[in-house]
């Protein structure tokens, strides 16, 4: 009993000394609109998650590569909502110097972020980052690795009760595992190896975040969206890509457990679990503490952050 009212006291004084934003969840009016972030919410299921988020009245920035493109999806998302409150942040996750930029433009805004969604990503794109990672890991997992470290203290800030959601997939029972040596060279000719060592990062991550982040503070979900036609795998070469995009859902489908795990109430406090089609499901036996941890060892060398 004295453990447990120790606990209570520690979280007690974490949440008097935690920092007050403007409009952070301390001090602003129980109904005032959350703010969610969605990476590569111009297209796919990044869109359709950034729409159905802003309809349900949150303030929704969403991050892209091409500023033209970005434009183009806030007008999307805004008339497809019927809300005004979209945002556009600059943002190529295969460049550690954008993701700290984009990170910053955000916390310039002294605004507080409750929901941080890690969507976007690329599928059958060999090559490297501009840091010298292969492009799915560098893309998929190290960009926003290096996001949600420099946006955590934010996140906490804003508080009790923020989340980060970690768009994995099922390809990711495909890993054998991570040979970390050949992530800092580019990949086979159709990628999908990689993928499924990226998504299994995704997972990982998901894991390492639930050890080292108090749920009460900050909670983390790895979803799989189902198998969808999205534009992810849109350089897949051509004898394999109409392969892979047969019986595909549709990308408001495979927005949903995202969106599920970003607003439900059902899942407060939950961190650390995998999801498929807004359930709990068991993740690859590949996905084992010690690998999750040796994950985040290379990934806070590697970014110089964590």
């Amino acid at each position: 009993m004295a453990k447990v009212y120790a606990n209570r006291i520690h979280i007690r004084e974490r949440e008097v000394n935690r920092p007050r934003l403007r409009g952070s969840a301390d001090n602003e009016p129980v109904n005032s609109p959350r703010t969610f972030l969605v990476t590569g919410g111009n297209t796919g299921i990044g869109r359709a998650t950034a729409i159905a988020l802003a309809a349900d009245g949150g303030r929704v920035y969403i991050a892209c590569r091409s500023a033209a493109a970005g434009e183009a999806a806030v007008a999307a998302i805004k008339a497809a909502s019927g809300s005004d409150a979209a945002w556009l942040l600059p943002l190529d996750l295969a460049s550690l110097a954008s993701v700290r930029s984009c990170a910053e433009s955000l916390l310039q805004r002294d605004e507080p972020l409750h929901v941080l969604v890690n969507n976007a990503g690329v599928g059958g794109q060999p090559g490297v980052t501009a840091d010298g990672f292969e492009m799915h890991f560098g893309t998929n997992h190290l960009g926003h690795f290096a996001l949600t470290q420099l946006l955590l203290e934010r996140l906490r800030a804003s508080g009790p009760g923020a989340r980060i959601v970690n768009v994995a997939s099922r390809s990711h029972y495909d890993a054998p595992g991570i040979d970390f040596d050949a992530l800092r060279r580019r990949g086979s000719f159709t990628g999908l190896r990689e993928y499924a060592v990226s998504k299994l990062c995704n997972v990982l991550f998901t894991q390492e975040l639930a050890r080292r982040v108090d749920p009460a503070d900050v909670s983390a979900y790895a979803v799989h969206p189902g198998v969808v036609a999205s534009d992810i795998f849109r350089r897949v070469p051509w004898p394999v890509r109409p392969i892979i995009k047969r019986r595909m859902l549709t990308t408001e489908q495979g927005a949903k457990t995202s969106v599920y795990c970003a607003l439900s109430p059902a899942v407060a406090g939950e961190s650390g679990l995998y999801y498929d089609n807004c359930r709990v499901t068991e993740p690859s036996k590949v996905a084992t503490p010690e690998l999750a941890g040796l994950l985040w060892k290379h990934s806070a060398e590697w970014t110089g952050l964590g």
